[in-house]
């Protein structure tokens, strides 16, 4: 293993998002797979320049959340390929230095995986505790007043048994139970299966949703006035969750999940990050574990939600920076597969903007497929929505921002092979302007852009692990900072995120030399006192030291 002065890959490298069903299709049947992936290698790590990929689930599973509700654990769903598909995957990606990092789903599987079958098939089971099951309240009500985070309760009458069973999203997704100790042996088990076969690291999903109260107790609700201000959230919001997820004790678990990726950590350090939507800072911090010994890095949303404003931007960066525990690294997250996409979010100038901050702050980013030539959501018509969520809670459904990725402008974007008849989602109607090929050929593109910061990044010891200083007394529209690592040149990183061209004062920082504009149209000399930024314009400048 590495010592630990140094840093690690996942700390240097950018990972890519990649959701399977929707990046490429191989055979012709409208759907993403393995092998697309493997045939689209070369475009991650030599034209675009990234280090991972994640993988969101390519498990077995009747596909009520796509893949979110697994139904086997150990091996591939055949309309994504094969477990020998996926080793190729992992064997190509590796040669092309590329690591692969694959989605768990530890809350939650499917109601039709054989545990929950034989689970719900008699108390007497020997696999009843696996589930979370419990009985109904003298009137037959559910357990208590606990919500599916995907609508109405999270508890399901069971009639072959009686008794109701938990699940914290879909029916069709049975929250399994951590507390049972063959459950976390099990799980471990399959964390192992995909270990042997050499993959690099882990995205847990809603990490913090597998330890519950084993009370059950009522959640308490949210004063009246918070839930009215936050009516449009849905019912989900309306209580304070703190009996249904996040209880003390998850935090054993995953320091018994640490310890067993460092048992594959001797010669190539394994990467564990969690999904985990909490928005109080320490709440957030504790999953780095107190001794940095549970996740390496819990997922950083601050950003996805924030107003796009300088301050408000700045304020969540200066945050992070002053809630991390000593040697935890950051991290930060603007796009992904539950999300509105960033393009659509920001607008065009906006997007650029985003991509020069998530790749120039301290920490790891994760990039989303597509927001890289600047994929915007696609209004699916109801008879062509897929999203449960969506079906169930009208207006949250996330299907459009998983469309097919936009390769070219020929027939279906280049997404699937020619000849096929339609997708599994509707394929953006801007495809023929907005594409990865035809962005190649325009040197100022937002894929250039992309490409131009990932190759920088690379060799610019600041950017991968070098300090992160706020600088004070710029416009309030600007949000500016210091990279710097011994030995190497200090980086400037400055954002206007307003509509107007701006002239700053960096009077102490002298002589600088534009590197990088977002506008991918000035390599300069420049005078720090007097520096000129036009609207929603970033610029990343080497200073003479």
């Amino acid at each position: 293993m590495s010592t630990s002065n140094e840093h690690f890959w996942w700390q240097r490298g950018v990972i890519y998002q990649i959701y399977p069903r929707s990046f490429m299709d191989s055979n012709g049947d409208g759907i993403g797979d393995l092998q697309g992936v493997i045939n689209r290698l070369d475009y991650l790590s030599i034209t675009l320049g990234v280090d991972a990929i994640w993988l969101s689930p390519f498990y077995p599973s009747p596909m009520a959340d796509f893949g979110y509700d697994v139904s086997d654990y150990t091996n591939v769903a055949p309309v994504f390929g094969d477990l020998e598909t996926f080793d190729q995957l992992v064997l190509h990606a590796h040669q092309r230095g590329l690591k692969i990092i694959i989605d768990f789903v530890p809350n939650h599987s499917s109601d039709q995986h054989p545990w929950f079958q034989n689970s719900r098939s008699s108390r007497h089971n020997p696999q009843r505790d696996w589930y979370v099951w419990a009985d109904p309240k003298p009137d037959g009500s559910p357990p208590n007043n606990w919500l599916s985070v995907f609508g109405g309760s999270a508890w399901e009458w069971d009639q072959t048994t009686n008794q109701y069973y938990l699940h914290s999203f879909l029916k069709e997704q049975p929250d399994l139970n951590w507390r049972n100790p063959q459950v976390k042996d099990a799980m471990f088990a399959a964390l192992r299966f995909w270990l042997d076969r050499d993959v690099d690291g882990f995205r847990i999903d809603v990490t913090h949703f597998i330890m519950k109260d084993p009370a059950l107790r009522d959640n308490p609700l949210k004063p009246t006035a918070d839930r009215t201000m936050h009516k449009s959230l849905g019912e989900y919001d309306s209580q304070i969750h703190i009996h249904d997820q996040g209880h003390p004790d998850v935090h054993r678990i995953y320091r018994e999940l640490r310890l067993l990726l460092d048992e594959y950590s001797l010669d190539q350090p394994r990467v564990s990050i969690g999904e985990i939507h909490i928005f109080d800072w320490d709440k957030w911090a504790s999953y780095y574990g107190s001794n940095l010994d549970e996740l390496h890095m819990p997922f950083n949303f601050q950003l996805l939600g924030v107003e796009w404003q300088a301050q408000k931007v700045r304020k969540i960066v200066d945050s992070l920076e002053a809630v991390l525990p000593p040697g935890a690294w950051p991290n930060y997250v603007l796009g992904n597969h539950d999300e509105t996409r960033l393009a659509s979010r920001l607008g065009p100038l906006g997007a650029r903007l985003a991509a020069m901050l998530l790749l120039t702050l301290r920490g790891t980013p994760t990039l989303y497929y597509g927001d890289e030539i600047g994929m915007t959501d696609v209004h699916i018509p109801p008879k062509k929505q897929q999203d449960p969520w969506g079906k169930r809670v009208p207006g949250l459904g996330r299907d459009g921002c998983r469309t097919p990725m936009q390769w070219d402008a020929s027939t279906l974007a280049g997404f699937t092979p020619p000849g096929t008849q339609r997708t599994w989602l509707p394929v953006a109607e801007n495809f023929q302007q907005v594409n990865v090929e035809i962005q190649l050929h325009q040197p100022g593109s937002l894929l250039n852009l992309y490409r131009k910061l990932l190759a920088y990044r690379k060799i610019a010891p600041a950017l991968q692990i070098g300090n992160y200083y706020p600088i004070d007394g710029v416009h309030e529209d600007c949000f500016a900072f210091r990279r710097y690592h011994p030995g190497h040149p200090p980086l400037i990183v400055v954002l206007n995120f307003s509509a107007q061209d701006l002239t700053l004062e960096l009077s102490e920082h002298g002589i600088g030399y534009i590197v990088i504009s977002t506008n991918l149209d000035r390599e300069e000399k420049v005078d720090l006192p007097g520096l000129h930024l036009r609207k929603m314009e970033g610029l990343m400048i080497e200073v003479d030291r």
